[in-house]
């Protein structure tokens, strides 16, 4: 009884950082569903008139596909820590991944700027500012996956050699 009781200690900050996880993905993917009914310009407008005349909702879809792919790989990185296996191959390849795809939403925000040019020059602060806040995300996720999986490699490289010289 015991045992279990410092196993579900162990486990539980994990698994409510995993629920925390999978409660962002389903809020982003609300909101990016629901969202585009209730924009200024798409307020009156039919289903069709929504997702297959605007160009940029498209793009932005598109653009989601890596902060997801993101979410995945960090609800993994949160499985091996609870199962005390992130000292592994499959962790460093999992933070490698989020480090790639923040560099690819990074990507994304950058070429974003030419639906911008064409729009309304009183709509444009706004979205730079939501680029420049959304690129410091990007960069700052990036920054510690990169660190963190330099880090675990170093880890899984002394893991190794200890194994081989026992």
């Amino acid at each position: 009884m015991a045992k279990l009781k410092a196993q579900l200690a162990k486990r539980s900050p994990t698994a409510f950082l995993q629920v925390v996880i999978v409660l962002i993905g389903i809020g982003v993917l609300v909101l990016m569903l629901w969202f585009p009914h209730i924009e200024g310009r798409n307020a009156r407008a039919t289903v069709f008139e929504v997702y297959f005349k605007d160009p940029f909702l498209a793009f932005a879809y598109v653009a989601s596909i890596p902060f997801f792919l993101a979410l995945y790989q960090g609800f993994k990185v949160l499985g091996y820590v609870g199962q005390n296996t992130l000292f592994s191959q499959a962790g460093v390849r999992a933070l490698r991944t989020i480090k790639f795809c923040a560099i690819a939403i990074l990507g994304f925000v950058a070429v974003s700027v030419l639906f911008m040019i064409g729009g309304d020059p009183e709509d444009r602060p706004p979205g730079v500012m939501m680029r420049v806040v959304l690129s410091f995300a990007c960069i700052v996720v990036a920054a510690a996956a990169a660190t963190f999986e330099r880090i675990l490699q170093n880890g899984v490289d002394m893991k190794s050699e200890n194994d081989l010289t026992v």
